[in-house]
């Protein structure tokens, strides 16, 4: 690994691990893309600029008319002086102008990675797993200087780009667009891949070629959504998951993002990714400095599996933090699809009893324990232990499920309120709102406005309150609406449109403040599920509930689909009732087992009301989780078969020492008379024996390239769960 600056041609040189990253500096200091992809020794003569004279590309060097900003593969582009592009940042002046021209001002190169001032982003734990480049452009006209933030890392082919605007002039800045990168792919001869959904169907993947023009996936709803994430690849047409070329970028946000590919007139590809301009922009006053979020950009030459592989140890152990960062996860039992609103201590008792007695190691309190809380249409907000239905409040309810030998934790929605809350009627500008407009609901609730300090204040020390108030080791924290009416009470009119990324700032503050708090609690995301899946989160809390949709059948879509990014460690996965709540469908309690089992595992039905059978086959789906945890949450994943492109998915865990495995294949709908098929697995030594439990002794070598037979079986719905094991013949 090593950052590199030639001042004979001007170029910089960025190796991480087995990829190069080359820019260069053109025409009084014009910063330009020359390539990224698989490690080269150099890049000189090989890849250099044909310089034309293009029609209707205006020339900013009136001189030569062979150069336009135009055509110039750039690293951070401006709009205006001869690039029709779409631009990187925008800045307006305030003679209203919005015409810059940042040029090379000088650069620096060192060891480690800086933290970024009040946002999440990946972190080293000694200075010489990463070194970062900042390369400082200016506009000396306005005194506008833009850093330019490159870390690479030793051990991954990762490169991460973030951006820094500051004020050096003597006028106010209105930054229109500020985007944390921008990268000008030479040809667009690609697919790309983007995760869009739903409510209850999150991040499918879809794939798509590129076309002329513009293609996007955005968000404008205040969070990253379950319509679609900060996330988006391009890979080439032969690239499939286990082989050909993957750019991937993930944006560390939380809030409205902008991931856009635009192909031009010449078919270049212009990809850029940060804060979504929509609605925004920041006023930067003398002195004043802005940081954008983190973009991590992952190359792969080993299709997508290599790609999401990188993401995923990255994400485990360098963006996630904390005490539970390296644990194994606990087995739980959440009571909301049990009981909803309607329970009381002894019900809640009484499934802690049975969950004890089936191996299960936590016990989660979900919606309904606060205030009047008997539906969702009141008291968010006021989190008060409603005392008619827990007499002993939450520490008696606590010690109660400890003295059964389980853990406890508790639901908690911080970010919203109820109208008919006490909260509300105390606070009524404590919402996004804006004047003399109705205010829209959502779930029967507002957003709380965490742009503003003083609510920001309330909300740590509430919630710590409670966090306090008993022996609580899981806190699963939700959000259950979208932004609407996006304003501020505390902000003036020139400042209004800062207010989403406000939010968001205040958000990753009162996070941070909280789980720095309580460091013995695993905190759990939920947005509806999995409407706020993304890496800004997982930098505070180090796992999601993944949807509300817990239909087995629905989740190996929502699951493949996620662990395109995200870490299997990350994704909370439960057995549920049949038929299902969300889907209706009726699925065997061993296929239920087997997709929750491919994640952090648990269950959210009411299993004292299950028949001994069942409650047999939960104690040996307990048993067996326990055993192959370790493998599921740590382990290297690779995806076998995809659910989006036919009747079977399949995926396993191998672990680093590929001495074991665990593999899982579900089959949707039966067939008639169907073929034989075989199933080829991945990541094995093929110079190793394995003993596939109830199949016997095979090669690694035969499990991999000829495949294992899968056992011929009839029905719907049906999976298949086999544990490999090293031995020696």
């Amino acid at each position: 690994m090593a950052i590199t600056y030639n001042p004979q041609t001007k170029q910089f040189h960025l190796r991480a691990d087995k990829t190069s990253y080359i820019m260069r500096l053109f025409h009084s200091g014009y910063l330009a893309h020359v390539y990224w992809g698989k490690a080269v020794r150099d890049c000189q003569a090989a890849r250099g600029f044909p310089r034309l004279n293009r029609a209707f590309s205006a020339n900013p060097v009136p001189s030569d008319r062979t150069f336009s900003l135009d055509t110039l593969p750039q690293e951070y582009p401006a709009y205006g002086n001869s690039d029709f592009r779409a631009p990187a940042y925008q800045v307006q002046l305030e003679n209203g102008s919005t015409v810059t021209d940042l040029r090379y001002k000088t650069h620096h190169i060192y060891k480690g990675k800086p933290r970024l001032n009040g946002l999440p982003a990946t972190y080293v734990e000694h200075e010489h797993e990463a070194e970062t480049l900042e390369i400082v452009l200016e506009d000396g006209l306005i005194g506008l200087r833009v850093t330019l933030q490159y870390t690479v890392y030793e051990k991954w082919n990762v490169i991460t780009r973030a951006v820094r605007f500051e004020n050096n002039g003597n006028e106010r800045l209105k930054l229109l667009r500020a985007l944390s990168m921008s990268i000008d792919f030479p040809d667009a001869d690609y697919d790309w891949i983007h995760l869009p959904g739903a409510w209850a169907r999150e991040r499918w993947v879809e794939r798509c070629p590129l076309l002329t023009g513009v293609q996007a996936a955005e968000s404008r709803r205040g969070a990253s959504s379950h319509q679609q994430n900060p996330f988006i690849a391009l890979v080439r047409k032969n690239t499939d998951e286990h082989q050909g070329e993957v750019y991937g970028f993930s944006l560390v946000y939380s809030g409205h993002f902008l991931a856009q590919i635009e192909v031009d007139q010449f078919q270049t590809a212009r990809v850029s990714m940060g804060i979504n301009p929509f609605d925004f922009t920041w006023l930067l006053e003398p002195g004043e400095s802005f940081q954008t979020p983190e973009v991590v950009m992952v190359y792969s030459d080993q299709g997508l599996n290599g790609m999401s592989q990188t993401y995923h140890e990255l994400y485990r152990t360098r963006l996630a933090r904390g005490t539970f960062r390296d644990r194994v996860r606990p087995i739980l039992i959440n009571n909301w699809e049990a009981t909803y609103f309607h329970f009381n201590e002894e019900k809640l008792v009484n499934i802690a009893k049975t969950a004890a007695e089936l191996g299960i190691e936590l016990f989660v309190l979900d919606d309904g324990w606060f205030g009047e809380r008997d539906d969702d249409r009141r008291s968010l907000g006021d989190w008060v232990v409603n005392r008619r239905k827990l007499p002993h409040g939450l520490d008696g309810l606590a010690k109660q499920v400890n003295e059964l030998g389980l853990q406890f934790g508790l639901w908690i929605e911080p970010e919203m309120v109820s109208p008919n809350s006490e909260l509300y009627r105390k606070h009524p500008d404590w919402v996004l709102h804006v004047p003399n407009r109705p205010r829209s609901e959502g779930r029967n609730q507002l957003v709380l406005d965490y742009s503003r300090q003083d609510v920001c204040d309330y909300i740590i020390e509430t919630i710590s309150n409670v966090l306090a108030s008993a022996p609580i080791a899981y806190a699963k924290w939700d959000m259950n609406r979208h932004m609407t009416e996006i304003g501020s009470a505390a902000l003036p009119p020139e400042r209004q449109r800062e207010t989403a990324h406000r939010y968001i700032l205040g958000l990753y503050r009162v996070m941070d403040e909280i789980t720095s708090r309580f460091p013995y609690i695993l905190f759990e995301s939920c947005s509806g599920g999995g409407g706020r899946f993304d890496p800004g989160i997982l930098y505070y809390m180090p796992q999601t509930w993944t949807s509300d949709n817990t239909d087995a059948i629905s989740r190996l879509k929502i699951q493949y689909g996620t662990s395109l990014v995200y870490p299997i460690s990350a994704m909370g996965a439960h057995v549920s009732a049949v038929p299902n709540h969300q889907v209706k469908r009726m699925t065997p309690l061993k296929t239920r087992g087997h997709v929750a089992m491919s994640g952090n595992f648990g269950y959210e039905l009411d299993i004292t009301k299950l028949t001994e059978k069942e409650k047999e086959t939960i104690k040996e789906q307990v048993a067996f989780y326990k055993d192959v945890r370790h493998l599921v949450q740590f382990g290297t994943f690779y995806r076998l078969l995809s659910p989006f492109a036919g009747n079977e998915a399949a995926w396993m865990f191998v672990s680093a020492d590929r001495s074991e495995a665990l593999v899982a294949y579900f089959r949707v709908l039966a067939e008639a008379n169907a073929p034989l098929s075989y199933l080829r697995l991945k990541g094995l030594d093929p110079n190793q024996d394995y003993e596939v439990e109830g199949l016997g002794v095979y090669g690694g070598d035969e499990l991999m390239y000829a495949g294992v037979a899968l056992p011929y079986r009839l029905g719907d719905f049906i999976s298949m769960m086999w544990r490999l094991k090293a031995v020696q013949r």
